[in-house]
C-alpha cells in the first residue's frame, strides 16, 4: 500500500501565521507539523509515500523533507496543486503515482496519538473497497459524520446541523484503485470544490466501505484552537512516555492518600 499526505490548502483560517509559510510546516510542539501525517504511514509499514502541496512555499517541503531519510524512507515523492479545489481535487494528482495501487490518505493538518497499522492490515486483507477510521466526538457537527448501522456504515453527511451520531470522520482514508474513477464522476459542491465525503459515500452506495475505531486522541490543527490543542497533546504525551514505568501509578496513589 502506498501513502499519500493532503498538505496544499491556503491556510486562510491560520493566517497571519500562513502569510510566509505553508501551513503544514507551522510547529507543533517541537516537530513541523508535516511530520506528524508522515510517521502515521511509516508507522502503518508504508514507505511509499507522495506529498501534494500547493502555494508560493511548497519549495519548502523539499528544503525540510528532502527525501525521508529522518523517517528511514529512501524517498518520498512530490506533486503540486494550483489553487485550493477540495481535498479530492488535491487527491486526483496522486493517481500517476498510485498506479492502481491500493493507497492511505492522511490530511497534513491531521495528528494522532495511537497508530493506524491494525487499521492498515485490516484493509490489505480487503479484496476492494475503502477503509475509514472513525472517532467519538463531542462536537461532530464540526465535521463529516458518518451514520452507523450494526457493522456497516449507511451514509457520511458533511458538518450537519443536527448529527446522526458523534462518529467523526477523520483524515486518515484507505481506498482501492477505483477511488480515481470515483472522484472523476464528482461535481463541486456549493463551496466550489470536489468533497472527499462524495468519494466515501460513492464507496458506501457499493457497500464496499469498512471502518474501525481510532485509539487514543486525534484532532485537526487547522485553526488557531486547534493548533494549540494539538502541540498540548503532543507535549502531554511526551511527558507522559517519559516516566519511568510505575511512577504515574505511584503518584497517583500518593495524590489519593492526600
Amino acid at each position: 500500500m502506498k501513502g499519500v499526505v493532503l498538505a496544499g490548502g491556503t491556510g486562510s483560517r491560520l493566517f497571519p501565521l500562513t502569510k510566509i509559510t505553508n501551513k503544514h510546516l507551522l510547529p507543533i510542539y517541537d516537530r513541523p507539523m508535516i511530520y506528524y501525517p508522515i510517521q502515521t504511514l511509516v508507522d502503518a509499514g508504508i514507505r511509499d509515500i507522495m506529498i501534494v502541496t500547493g502555494g508560493r512555499n511548497s519549495g519548502d517541503f523539499l528544503r525540510l523533507l528532502a527525501n525521508g531519510k529522518e523517517f528511514g524512507l529512501k524517498h518520498i515523492h512530490y506533486t503540486y496543486q494550483e489553487g485550493e479545489g477540495g481535498i479530492a481535487d488535491a487527491l486526483a494528482l496522486a493517481e500517476h503515482f498510485a498506479d492502481g495501487q491500493p493507497i492511505c490518505v492522511v490530511l497534513g493538518d491531521n495528528i494522532i496519538e495511537g497508530n493506524i497499522r491494525s487499521a492498515a492490515d485490516q484493509f490489505r486483507a480487503q479484496t476492494h473497497g475503502a477503509h475509514i477510521l472513525l472517532k467519538e466526538v463531542a462536537d461532530a457537527e464540526r465535521f463529516g459524520v458518518a451514520e452507523v448501522q450494526g457493522e456497516r456504515i449507511v451514509g457520511i453527511e458533511e458538518k450537519p446541523r443536527r448529527p446522526k451520531s458523534n462518529y467523526a470522520v477523520t483524515g486518515i482514508y484507505m481506498f482501492d484503485g477505483t477511488v480515481f474513477d470515483k472522484i472523476r464522476t464528482l461535481v463541486p459542491s456549493r463551496r466550489g470544490e470536489l468533497e472527499i465525503t462524495d468519494v466515501n459515500n460513492a464507496y458506501i452506495r457499493e457497500r464496499s466501505m469498512t471502518f474501525s475505531f481510532l485509539e487514543g486522541w486525534w484532532t485537526d490543527a487547522g485553526t488557531f484552537d486547534s493548533l494549540l490543542r494539538a502541540a498540548n497533546l503532543v507535549k502531554q504525551s511526551r511527558e507522559k512516555d517519559s516516566v519511568p514505568s510505575g511512577a504515574l501509578e505511584r503518584a497517583e496513589e500518593e495524590a489519593a492518600r492526600i
